[in-house]
C-alpha cells in the first residue's frame, strides 16, 4: 500500500491559502474518482482507493491530517503504524517556497527547510520520505514568509493551482506503476510538468513571486 499525504491546516478559513496546496491535491484526487468518501481516521480525513497501473492495481491511502500543520507527523505515523507501510512508500505533497509557482519537483529525503509539516513529520519517522513539491513561490523577504503562506492564492493563480493538482493526480499511474515496487519519481515528475507547465513570469514579477 501507497500513502499519499496532503499538508495543510484544517478549517474554512484556511481553505485557499498557499500552505494548504497538498490538501488541494488530496481534494482533487477523491473527486477523480476509485476513491470512498473522506473519513475521520488516524486525525485525519482519510481514503482509502486504488490506482490502476502498467504493473497492477495499486492499493493507496490518502490522508488530510487535521493536527494542524505543526504536528502532521503525529496522523503519518499512526497511519502508517497500522497499515506498515515503509516510509518510501510515504509520498507527502507539500507547498514549497523554493520553486516557483506552479513548477513541480520530487525527491527523497533531506531537509525540512524550516517546513514546519516536514520537521513534524520528519521527528516521527526520519527523512526517507518522499517529497512531491509543489512551487508557490518565494515572497522575496524572509520576514514576510509567515504572511504569504498563509495568505490566499490570488484569482490568477488559480489556473495553474488546479492544472497541477489535475495534471499530479493524472499521472498517479506512472508513480506508482515501478515494477520493483518503488515511487518512480523522475517519470512523474516528468510527466505533471509536461501536462502542466509552470506559468510564465514578466521580469518585473521575478523578485515578488520567486521564479527561478
Amino acid at each position: 500500500m501507497f500513502l499519499l499525504v496532503g499538508l495543510g491546516n484544517p478549517g474554512d478559513k484556511y481553505e485557499k491559502n498557499r500552505h494548504n496546496i497538498g490538501f488541494m491535491f488530496i481534494d482533487a484526487l477523491i473527486d477523480s474518482g476509485g476513491f470512498g468518501l473522506a473519513k475521520k481516521r488516524f486525525q485525519s480525513l482519510s481514503s482509502e482507493g486504488q490506482v490502476e497501473t502498467a504493473t497492477g492495481v495499486k492499493k493507496v491511502l490518502c490522508l488530510k491530517p487535521q493536527t494542524y500543520m505543526n504536528l502532521s507527523g503525529n496522523a503519518v505515523l499512526e497511519a502508517a503504524s497500522f497499515y506498515k507501510i515503509k516510509p518510501e512508500h510515504i509520498i507527502v505533497f507539500h507547498d514549497e517556497l523554493d520553486l516557483a509557482p506552479g513548477r513541480f519537483r520530487m525527491k527523497l529525503g533531506g531537509g525540512h527547510a524550516g517546513h514546519n509539516g516536514l520537521r513534524s513529520i520528519m521527528g516521527h519517522l526520519g527523512p526517507n520520505f518522499v517529497r512531491a513539491r509543489m512551487g508557490i513561490g518565494h515572497p522575496g523577504d524572509k520576514s514576510m514568509v509567515h504572511n504569504w503562506v498563509l495568505s490566499d492564492f490570488g484569482k490568477s493563480d488559480m489556473p495553474w493551482v488546479d492544472d497541477l493538482n489535475r495534471a499530479c493526480v493524472k499521472s498517479l499511474p506512472l508513480l506508482l506503476g515501478d515494477a520493483h515496487g518503488k515511487p518512480d519519481n523522475d517519470r512523474y515528475q516528468n510527466e505533471v510538468m509536461r501536462l502542466a507547465p509552470a506559468p510564465k513570469f514578466s521580469p518585473r514579477q521575478v523578485g515578488a513571486a520567486g521564479v527561478e
